[in-house]
């Protein structure tokens, strides 16, 4: 799989933009209505942020039942987004393997949900 351009350097301050949270999944549903395989996810942040609605794209390497209880990473500033008959409030991050499946960017060990990327 090749690799994307790299995009042009920014300055710290556009990456500080970014608020980037640890939730854990509460939720794990099939979306039948997305047009690529995802699932709609339910993401606890803790108090400050709440829970959250997302659509991901992460069908293949992982089952609903395999998510309940994971840590994830996800922006969690960005506008919503509506993808099909959901309002996606946050942007789960993964990165892809060697044949191109996301896989989730997890913490390494528990954190408190909340917990902001430094």
């Amino acid at each position: 799989m090749s690799q994307s351009p790299r995009p042009p350097q920014i300055d710290v301050s556009d990456f500080l933009k970014l608020d980037i949270r640890v939730g854990t999944i509460t939720e794990a549903l099939p979306f039948p209505e997305a047009r690529t395989p995802a699932y709609r996810l339910l993401i606890d942040f803790g108090g400050e942020i709440g829970v959250k609605r997302s659509s991901a794209q992460i069908t293949t390497l992982h089952s609903p039942a395999d998510l309940l209880g994971r840590q994830v990473l996800a922006v969690v500033n960005f506008a919503p987004r509506q993808i099909g008959p959901v309002m996606s409030e946050v942007l789960v991050l993964g990165v892809p393997d060697a044949k191109g499946n996301i896989v989730l960017v997890m913490p390494g060990s528990h954190v408190p949900n909340g917990g902001r990327l430094h």
